[in-house]
């Protein structure tokens, strides 16, 4: 007897080649553009790539055209809107709308022009707010949802349960990988709406530009978050998108979490930043602790290999080299 998950996997379809048309959708976002990076180290050089004014994904009619035009063979769905506390509750029409129909296009319109094999990008966010520690992939739909970022990660559970009917149905090769916070260059920075990471890198930085006395961090400073680094992230996807093909879906992370004043202690030392760190215990904490179970991921032979304090000086030296673009915000 079989369980209902073995008994709707499908055969693997052949991983990507050097010559196969590959399709990066959100190639200018964090993890798109770690992807791209990837694939082009990888060999791989027949990737499509679409600006947001070249291809609006939240169109129908013209992710429909796209893929009629340039029938990718494997597909990347990287692009999604995204965001911190402060952005998912002041957007959150706009964070469940967009989602939602970015990623129903691209797997609808990938699955009806014969794409190989699609993998999706969700997130941690996924799981219940007072999920087991570590996060299992089986806790999903167990419980309740941290409400700051319920709207995301509403859609992104859809994504999930699209891609597993994709599959059930028509046998479309369709994957789900669940990355951790992520960080790493090309990451948003952008003080309204970035995730803490680069808000604390970049909040050091200026407070230490201008002299000024303290930096505040939102919250108790107990949360526990875990950081994987984009590029590592990449690499998982590549590494899956070649040998992976089950409705199961996978955590990506590294198995370690900081505590968030650990993290901003942590990026203080980085920033070089002499002044006080003080927590503002007024502002919303959060999930008390995100911590992905990477067994599953671990079983198949990949394990993160970026340590957070390497990937945080790498990080600060792009922001550093691309600082221009965000002054005067």
């Amino acid at each position: 007897m079989v369980s209902e998950s073995e008994s709707s996997d499908i055969a693997p379809a052949a991983g990507p080649g050097p010559g196969s048309r590959i399709f990066v959708a959100g190639h200018r976002g964090l993890v798109g553009s770690a992807i791209v990076r990837r694939l082009e180290a990888g060999g791989f050089e027949n990737l499509l790539v679409r600006s947001r004014s070249e291809l609006d994904l939240t169109s129908e009619a013209a992710v429909e055209a796209f893929f009629e035009a340039e029938r990718p063979e494997y597909v990347f769905l990287a692009a999604a809107k995204v965001g911190g506390i402060q952005a998912n509750s002041t957007y959150p029409a706009e964070f469940i709308r967009d989602n939602l129909a970015m990623q129903t296009n691209v797997i609808h319109s990938a699955w009806k022009h014969g794409v190989n094999k699609l993998l999706f990008l969700g997130s941690s966010c996924i799981y219940p707010k007072h999920a087991p520690q570590p996060m299992p992939e089986d806790s999903l739909l167990t419980g309740p949802l941290e409400p700051t970022n319920e709207w995301y990660a509403v859609a992104k559970i859809a994504g999930i349960k699209m891609c597993q009917a994709y599959r059930k149905q028509y046998g479309f090769d369709a994957i789900s990988l669940m990355p951790t916070n992520l960080y790493g260059p090309g990451d948003n920075f952008d003080l309204q709406n970035s995730h803490v990471l680069p808000a604390l890198l970049r909040r050091f930085h200026e407070a230490k530009q201008a002299g000024q006395p303290e930096v505040v961090v939102w919250g108790s400073g107990t949360p526990r978050r875990e950081f994987l680094h984009v590029d590592d992230l990449a690499d998982a996807a590549v590494s899956l998108m070649q040998r992976y093909s089950r409705p199961e879906i996978v955590n990506v992370g590294v198995g370690e979490d900081i505590s968030i004043r650990e993290l901003a202690e942590l990026i203080q030392q980085v920033v070089g930043y002499e002044g006080a760190l003080v927590l503002d215990r007024d502002k919303p904490d959060g999930t008390p602790r995100k911590l992905l179970d990477v067994s599953r991921i671990h079983a198949l032979g990949w394990r993160a290999r970026i340590p957070l304090a390497d990937g945080i000086e790498q990080t600060y030296r792009w922001f550093l080299d691309h600082q221009e673009q965000y002054r005067g915000e």
